[in-house]
């Protein structure tokens, strides 16, 4: 019998002999009527060893984090959602029965103690308990005390125990809420109304990316996990919702990395009468805000870089980046062939056959600048063939009104002032179709209601996406997607370890990546038309 088999029969021998002695070890009867928090200010007022000077008698519940026995006594630590604290557990003072039965306790046993506060000959503020409860008795061992979860995989995996011995952890996901509350109240205070749009559509939209499908059986057809909210979002903007919003979870079946997982969260918001312009400076203020709130400073370490949020950011058009961050000739940047030129030839730079000018320019964009933006940076002036549902820009028709936000080299947001020629949409979309060929990405069916609201009418307006799991991610100093998301997708555990075999005997090398085309192509991964 291997050491973990040994454990766990061990505590299910400890667990039946609690039973055997009438103790409920799934009980539900037991109601703190204190948190851990609120005893911590009142060591303040208790002097070593005062224990004759408490008065009241407290009650609370919670996990046992460690544990020391020493014969007729014992010491645990006892954490709850708010914080932890000593408990000092006395025979005489519980009585012989409890104790007896105490002995059986584990770490990761939750338990409800009720006592009086005191101070040790050390200073630290303890519980002297008057009354032991067991509410859960855990089966199963907590990773080692002072190692916790150090295999990554199990700690997405089993994120339950990630976040059980893990405070750092613990403390990213009450951010992460923090983050979401604070941008709703960023948007209400500014006149922005929070909606909800379907999250099964019956043509995928408002992005470029391969959906995931279902099939309703009631109405007898097939529909799409949502890839992006957008194009619902303008429809009520032609109803007459002119500031909306939407943090909305989105769906996309491509490949995993650090930046992407199929099941994200996005806000979408959208502006009647603004521009581009006017995106811009919400976001800018949006962000620096944030951090500020969060974190307590605009001036932040992501992965050991640092990173200023202080308004106002870089603004630059993708020409002017490609000029003086990519190095590139200006003279090249702005002739057309001898930019599709560059790009043919270009090591890394892959292009559809059909694709014109204002592919390549994105294209040597992605490979020769995005990475090198880390302090914010607002790219405008994207090429119309990127940009099928941006408004063309007055002055040159060939690019849009449109920004991307880059944040230590990872698009962030998505915005533009919003195309509302029914006439133009249509075109575009219809173009888009004819190009498709073998791209799964790539929509083949015409969104005729889209096109048939904006004929309607559609208010001049400006909308924008932002990545809330990257931008947490940002805003936690966290590498990974999967460090801000509770439970992201994996592999089957039986198809992951076979893996992890393979790969320590040698017979397999790579990374975890389901599609490593796409998560390696550096640009595979987002090729978009809305946010």
């Amino acid at each position: 019998m291997n050491q973990e088999n040994q454990v766990l029969k061990q505590r299910r021998e400890k667990a039946e002999a609690l039973s055997a002695l009438g103790i409920n070890i799934f009980s539900n009867s037991f109601k703190p009527a204190n948190r851990i928090k609120e005893l911590l200010p009142k060591g303040e007022q208790l002097a070593a060893e005062s224990f004759e000077e408490a008065r009241f008698t407290y009650s609370i519940a919670g996990r046992i984090m460690a544990l020391r026995k020493f014969g007729k006594a014992a010491f645990c630590q006892l954490t709850d959602s708010s914080g932890q604290i000593q408990i000092y557990i006395k025979q005489d003072t519980v009585g012989e029965e409890p104790f007896a039965a105490f002995k059986k306790w584990d770490i990761g046993d939750i338990v409800g103690i009720e006592g009086k506060l005191f101070k040790t000959q050390t200073g630290e503020l303890s519980v002297m308990a008057d009354t032991l409860v067991m509410i859960t008795k855990s089966l199963r061992p907590l990773p080692e005390k002072w190692h916790g979860l150090t295999n990554v995989e199990t700690r997405y995996r089993q994120r339950y125990v990630d976040l059980i011995v893990t405070p750092e952890s613990r403390a990213i996901f009450r951010k992460r809420v923090e983050i979401i509350r604070l941008i709703r109240e960023f948007l209400g205070n500014r006149g922005f109304m929070e909606v909800e749009t379907p999250m099964m559509q019956p043509i995928p939209g408002g992005a470029q990316a391969k959906p995931f499908m279902t099939h309703h059986n009631a109405l007898g057809m097939d529909l799409y996990l949502r890839i992006a909210p957008e194009l619902y979002l303008k429809r009520l903007l032609v109803g007459g919702f002119e500031r909306v919003f939407e943090i909305n979870r989105n769906f996309r079946n491509e490949g995993l990395s650090t930046r992407h997982n199929p099941e994200f969260t996005m806000l979408e918001f959208y502006q009647a009468y603004a521009t581009y312009h006017d995106m811009m400076d919400i976001t800018e203020e949006l962000i620096s805000w944030l951090s500020q709130e969060v974190n307590d400073t605009m001036e932040i370490d992501y992965q050991g870089t640092k990173v200023n949020l202080t308004p106002p950011w870089h603004r630059l058009t993708m020409n002017e980046a490609l000029i003086q961050i990519g190095g590139l000739d200006p003279e090249v940047v702005g002739d057309d062939e001898k930019v599709l030129a560059l790009a043919r030839s270009t090591k890394g730079v892959k292009l559809e056959p059909l694709a014109g000018p204002g592919k390549a320019r994105t294209a040597l964009f992605e490979l020769l600048v995005e990475e090198k933006l880390i302090d914010p940076t607002f790219i405008t002036s994207y090429p119309i063939e990127v940009s099928p549902l941006a408004r063309r820009n007055e002055q040159d028709p060939s690019i849009t009104d449109r920004f991307e936000l880059f944040i230590t080299g990872r698009e962030i947001a998505n915005a533009f002032s919003e195309l509302s020629d029914p006439i133009d949409q249509r075109q575009r979309l219809e173009q888009q179709i004819a190009e498709k060929g073998d791209d799964e990405e790539i929509h083949a069916e015409m969104d005729e209601d889209f096109v048939r609201a904006l004929e309607y009418g559609m208010p001049s307006a400006a909308g924008q996406g932002i990545g809330i799991d990257r931008l947490i991610m940002l805003l936690t100093n966290s590498p990974s997607i999967r460090d801000v998301i509770l439970f992201p997708h994996m592999k089957p555990e039986a198809e992951a370890e076979d893996r992890k075999q393979k790969t320590e005997n040698g017979t397999e090398k790579g990374g975890s990546c389901s599609c490593k085309k796409r998560a390696n192509s550096p640009k595979g991964r987002r090729k978009m038309v809305g946010k």
